[in-house]
């Protein structure tokens, strides 16, 4: 989109940066680099951005249960918190994204969906939403998605025109935008609205044979969602209607639960896949790999504390137990380092001594000092050492989730497979998904929300995106906004 006359983005020692969408990876499919000095800066300084509350998934709240392993699924990870009959205790925690700890619920969102599952092998963080995709494929551009979300600078204001200028730039949004404009995008609580991983992880069994995974936690209340009307009267009526409705249900014994099923793709399959499986604003069509059962969440515990449960937990998708890894998914590799950063920026590097972020099991490590750090330090603090520390042991955790990569050094996005382009499942979703009816309201809730101060260029190019998307749709939502 640069111009001839633009003036060329820079890292803000003003040297000019080569790529505002790509990040630095080994070929276009392999891992990001640790050198990409540009995209390092874009998240440290997002991540310190505002101060104390966090960046996004600000308002939201939480409580405790249980996963149980119903179904034997160890043929394809070895995991512990997934072997047969496994009882594991959990922390969820649900949110928005875009507003502030005071915004409403019930604002067009979606709706983060983070577990912290306490393992007999550390904690094993899973950080989804209620959604199974997302609105960009690499973490260069998600500070500048989530800045597009929330208040202008110069009257402190959300703003539908920037909203929708990012969007129609960036056409991998059309399949998160076609759920958030649904029936999904105002889910009627958290207890009726599903999860997901969204990313695609690594799952490697006891005889190292390496799967990739993609999770659906499906909630057993049913889905169901507040119509724009209904939400509109409750953002006033009632701004903590979700944390209320939550709050209420565990206390009167109404334990809301999900059942988690698992998509499985052989590893072999990634290579040829008509669509790129790392792709984070791709689904998996269930037809090529269906859901597979493994268990059941239950919530049955509020907190006592909302402030030292649930704001201060801190989920993080680098919290990887044996037998669950990353995939070459850029979203994810990008998260692994951003959102422990954001911890650290937020609530302080002894975050993890935190009651509620510490492991049920052991913890033998070499962090020191730094403020708020609680637990004694004995020596040796270093390692190699030949006073009796803790030594890595490669034999009974050898580190086998990873997968081979090769290439240049490149700035660029994901090669394309046969059917990868991205309008075309966010279409299946409006034809062969939605009814009638949830088309409809589809139409109503675009509407709406373009004829809220989206200035004319803009508009034009999100009719354009919406008729790509599907040309009846985007002719209705054309003639919604005319008056018509």
């Amino acid at each position: 989109m640069a111009s001839k006359g633009s003036k060329p983005t820079t890292t803000d020692a003003g040297i000019p940066v080569s790529s505002d969408e790509h990040s630095l990876t080994i070929g276009p499919d392999g891992p990001i680099l640790l050198q990409d000095h540009y995209l390092i800066e874009q998240m440290a300084q997002f991540n310190r951005e505002r101060i104390p509350e966090r960046q996004p998934h600000a308002k939201g709240s939480g409580a405790f249960g249980h996963f149980k392993v119903t179904k034997d699924v160890s043929r394809y990870t070895k995991a512990a918190l997934f072997q047969p009959n496994t009882k594991t205790e959990v922390l969820a925690r649900f949110s928005t994204v875009a507003g502030e700890r005071g915004s409403p619920d019930t604002w067009r969102d979606p709706r983060g969906f983070a577990l912290k599952f306490y393992t007999t092998e550390g904690n094993y963080d899973l950080v989804g939403n209620n959604t199974p995709v997302f609105f960009i494929r690499d973490p260069m551009k998600f500070q500048h998605f989530i800045r597009s979300q929330k208040r202008r600078a110069d009257s402190n204001l959300r703003d539908h025109d920037m909203q929708w200028d990012f969007w129609t730039l960036s056409p991998e949004s059309a399949h998160q935008v076609t759920w958030l404009m649904g029936d999904r995008g105002i889910p009627r609580t958290w207890r009726n609205m599903n999860g997901y991983g969204s990313h695609t992880y690594m799952w490697v069994n006891a005889k190292g044979k390496k799967f990739w995974v993609k999770y659906h936690f499906k909630t057993d209340q049913g889905i169901e969602f507040l119509t724009q009307e209904e939400a509109d009267h409750l953002a006033g009526a009632d701004g903590d209607y979700h944390v209320r409705d939550l709050f209420n249900a565990i206390q009167r014994g109404d334990h809301p639960s999900w059942t988690l099923h698992v998509q499985i793709m052989p590893f072999a399959d990634a290579d040829t896949y008509r669509f790129n499986p790392f792709d984070l604003t791709k689904v998996w069509p269930h037809g090529d790999y269906p859901l597979i059962e493994v268990g059941k969440l239950t919530l049955n515990r509020n907190p006592t504390d909302n402030h030292t449960e649930i704001e201060q937990a801190a989920f993080e998708p680098n919290n990887l137990v044996p037998g669950i890894g990353v995939s070459p998914d850029k979203m994810l590799l990008g998260r692994i380092f951003s959102y422990a950063d954001a911890h650290r920026a937020r609530i302080g590097a002894n975050y993890k001594q935190i009651p509620v972020n510490r492991p049920k099991s052991p913890v033998h490590s070499y962090s020191k000092d730094g403020a708020m750090r609680v637990e004694n330090v004995s020596d040796p603090v270093y390692a190699p050492n030949s006073k009796g520390g803790p030594q890595a042991d490669g034999k009974r955790y050898p580190g086998v989730e990873i997968w081979a990569a090769d290439g240049d050094m490149v700035r660029a996005a994901y090669s394309l497979r046969k059917d990868d382009d991205d309008f075309g499942q966010p279409g299946t979703l409006v034809r062969e998904v939605m009814d009638d009816d949830a088309r409809t309201r589809l139409v109503s809730n675009v509407v709406g929300h373009l004829k809220a101060g989206v200035s004319k260029p803009v508009l034009k190019r999100a009719l354009e995106y919406w008729r790509n998307i599907d040309k009846d749709i985007g002719d209705r939502i054309a003639k919604g906004v005319a008056g018509k």
